[in-house]
Formats: C-alpha cells, structure tokens, sequence
C-alpha cells in the first residue's frame, strides 16, 4: 500500500514539474530580439500577472465578502491598487507581443503615479508594512530598464517618504519617531539601490560581453566554415587533378610497354623473313607468340588494376615456369645481361594464376633491365625457406637509397622519365601476391644491386611435397 502511495505521489508530482516546465517554456516563447530583454521577460510576465490578479482578488474579496464599514481613504486606495492591476495586465498583454520596453516602461510609470498619492493620502506611517514590496519595483526597474529607471525609483521613493511624513505631522502635530523611520527607510533603500546599481551594471557587463564573444563565435565559425568549404573544393580540385595525372601516366606507361611488346614482336618477324632455315621460322614463331603473351600479360594487368578480378589459379612447378620464360626474358633485357635461373631440387607445386606468376616476373625483370643500362646480371631462384616457397629475383643494377626503397611498392611511383614507365609494375606484383596470401619485400644496396623476395606460405604449396 504504501509503495502504492509513493508511486502515485511520484507521478503527480512528476506531472507538477512537466506542467511547470510547460508554463516557463511558454513565458519564454515571446518574440523579443534583445538577449538580455528575452531572458527577463518570464519574470516580467509573472510579476504582471500576479500584480494583475492578486491585489484585484483582495479587493473582490474586501468588497464583497466582509461586512465592514469602508475607512477613510480606503476606496481611493483600492482604486489606485486596482489601476496598478490594470496596468500590470496591460502589460502582460505587451510582453506577449514582444513590446517589452513598453511593458516595463508601463509599470514603472504606474507605480511612480501610485506611490505618490498612497503616501499623501494614508501618510508614511500607514504604509510601513508595503515597504518591502518597494524593494521589489527597484529590482525591476534595475534588472529590467537599467541604472536610469533604478534611481527614479528611488528619488520617487524618497519624495514619497517626505510626503508622507508631511501628512502625518499634519495629522499628528508631530512625528519625530516617524521622521526617523523615514530617515532610516530612506538610507535603506539608498543602500539596496546602490548594490541593485552595482549588481545589475556587472550582470549587463556581464552578459554584454557574452553577446561579443557569441558574436565573435559566430563570426569566427562562418570564416571556418568558408575557409573549410574552400579547402574541400580545392581537394577535390587536387584529387582530380591527380586522378588526370595518373591516368595520363597510366596510359603513358601501357603504351611504352605495348611499344616494347611490339619491338619485340617485330624483331621475331625480322629474323624469320630474313632467315632460308625452317628451324630459325619457328624459332621466330615462337618469339612472336612470347610476344603476344607478354600482350596479353599486360592486357591482364590492366584488367586487374581495374576490376580488382580473382585470377585463375592452378597447380604449376615454380621451376619449370622459371624456365619457360628464359627466351622471352632474354628477348626483353638483351644480349648485355647475363640471364641464370636456379632451382632448388624437390620443390612442391605451387597453386597461384599462372599468367600472374609471370606477369610478377616479366615485372620485375622489367625494372631490373632498366637499373643495368650497361648490362649486367640477373638471377632468378627458387628455393624453400623452412614452410614457405622463395622466389628471389637479384639483379647487378645501381640499386636504391633507403627513401625510393621505401616506396618502391607505392602505386604509380616511379624513377623513370615522364613517358617510361607507369611506376605499377612492382605495385602489380604486391598485389598479386598480397592478394593470393604471400608476401613481398625488397632488399637493396646502392652500386650492388637489389634483390625482390617473393614467398609464396605453406597453404598455396601442394601438402604431398611441402
């Protein structure tokens, strides 16, 4: 039962404070644009309505429900009591429309053409206990309107206190006691004054300089959002720019290729025309068709580069692959360069595309017979390293420095002329690798030559001989 009660208690009062949450959110929903002005205007709003309803309420109630002859001076009160809810609820209207200077210019007003005529009616003794609410006006007039409004509150306070003295000593014949109250209320809304002055100049200061900087902010976003808006169309500038240059270089590269194809191709075609010996035709026939295989190897590349296709894998020997391709090797690097393989006896079959693997070689022997201009060595081996197969592939070339070493792999990074190489070859062959589950690293010395290791791990190795 009594979790009963403390739940029921709980919903009530969490629907309390959403209603009330409610209400403020609509004080605050007023069309004012003046920060500081739209933060008061809930608490003018209220102030207004209670100003409205509560002294108009007491008054209905005075009126019609005790049974008391009226004093002397009590209608003109109500009346002057009745105008100020009037008033306030005027300005309640003002607010909601988004007058809120008028608003409070409205009850600040009302109150200093009341205040005056309370005193001089009732005198000051009468209104001892309405002072506090005096406090109230000044904090409006300070929070609300500014240091201006403030102190015409307070000089209108204070007439109204020497005013009301005068009538009770007309009253009276004398009021010394009530002089000093007078005196002393005096110097207590002075004091409230000055630290309502001093509170509400810091707090629009205050409030002010948040303005500035939420200004400065603004401000300081939209260059940043200009200066990042630039810097993306200018990356996207720089990305196309360098999408054109590596087609341009892509397609410069092929073509030279091609071209080297071609010039081999022809010289097969030369040496059978020009050659009586049926032995020296088929040679020849059998150059043109290396020939157009290396086509077609560069035609796959192409393909691979683009569509990111799955090869053709099959069983081959390492070893016998090796040394098919002698005659087109020999063919591409020429007569200056000593060609050798070396192919460790008992080498397990290795299951990879076929057209790849010497795509892979052609590849690096590309790049090989370019660092040997004067000619020079190249090996190709094949051996096991504990598990795996090792294809080492050396040249006698100039070799690299450690920072083209670093990027030696990196897609279209060459250090040929413009228009003699594509800088994919050695990409290529990372990727084939890569792709299939090997790997590929490079070692080189500068003046002795570099070497590319490509391992090929256990699980694309036939298991009856690894």
């Amino acid at each position: 039962m009594d979790d009963k009660v403390t739940t029921a208690l709980t919903s009530q009062l969490a629907k309390g404070l959403g209603s009330w949450r409610q209400m403020f959110k609509w004080l605050r929903s007023v069309p004012i644009a003046d920060a500081v002005d739209r933060r008061n205007a809930a608490m003018l709003q209220l102030i207004s309505f209670l100003l409205a309803t509560l002294p108009t309420g007491a008054w209905c109630y005075r009126a019609f429900l005790v049974d008391i002859p009226w004093r002397s001076g009590e209608i003109a009160n109500m009346v002057l009591s009745l105008s100020v809810s009037l008033v306030s609820a005027t300005s309640f209207v003002l607010v909601r429309k988004g007058r809120f200077k008028a608003a409070s210019y409205a009850l600040l007003c009302v109150f200093v053409a009341t205040v005056i005529p309370a005193y001089l009616i009732s005198g000051f003794g009468a209104q001892r206990f309405e002072q506090p609410v005096l406090a109230i006006w000044m904090a409006i007039a300070a929070l609300v309107v500014g240091r201006a409004a403030l102190w015409a509150m307070f000089f209108s306070i204070a007439v109204a206190f020497a005013l009301g003295i005068g009538v009770d000593i007309g009253k009276q014949g004398s009021a010394v006691e009530l002089a000093g109250d007078a005196a002393f209320s005096a110097a207590m809304f002075l004091m409230i004054s000055v630290v309502l002055d001093r509170t509400s100049a810091a707090l629009r200061e205050s409030l002010q300089e948040a303005k500035a900087r939420g200004d400065a902010l603004v401000v300081s976003n939209q260059r940043l959002s200009e200066e990042m808006a630039e810097r993306e169309r200018t990356f996207t500038q720089l990305i196309q720019a360098q999408k054109m240059e590596a087609v341009g270089r892509l397609a410069s590269g092929i073509a030279h290729d091609f071209g080297n194809v071609l010039a081999v191709a022809s010289g097969y075609v030369h040496i059978g025309l020009n050659s009586p010996d049926e032995a020296k035709m088929q040679e020849s026939l059998k150059g043109v068709d290396l020939a157009v295989k290396r086509a077609t190897l560069l035609n796959r590349r192409l393909l691979s580069l683009v569509r990111q296709e799955k090869g053709a894998e099959e069983w081959f020997d390492p070893g016998e692959a090796l040394r098919s391709m002698l005659p087109m090797i020999r063919q591409l690097m020429g007569a200056t360069v000593k060609i050798e393989v070396i192919v460790n006896d008992g080498l397990p079959a290795v299951f990879f595309d076929r057209l790849q693997f010497d795509l892979m070689v052609l590849n690096v022997a590309a790049n090989a017979d370019h660092a040997m201009p004067d000619g020079g060595e190249f090996f190709l081996r094949a051996y096991m390293d504990d598990d795996a197969l090792v294809l080492g592939l050396a040249d006698s070339g100039e070799g690299m420095q450690d920072e083209v070493l670093a990027q030696a792999f990196d897609p279209f990074f060459t250090t040929k002329p413009r228009g003699e190489g594509s800088g994919l070859g050695l990409s290529v062959v990372r990727d084939l690798v890569e792709r299939a589950g090997g790997s590929v690293n490079a070692e080189s010395r500068l003046g002795i030559g570099t070497t590319i290791f490509v391992r090929f791990p256990d699980h694309l190795l036939e298991p009856s001989r690894a």
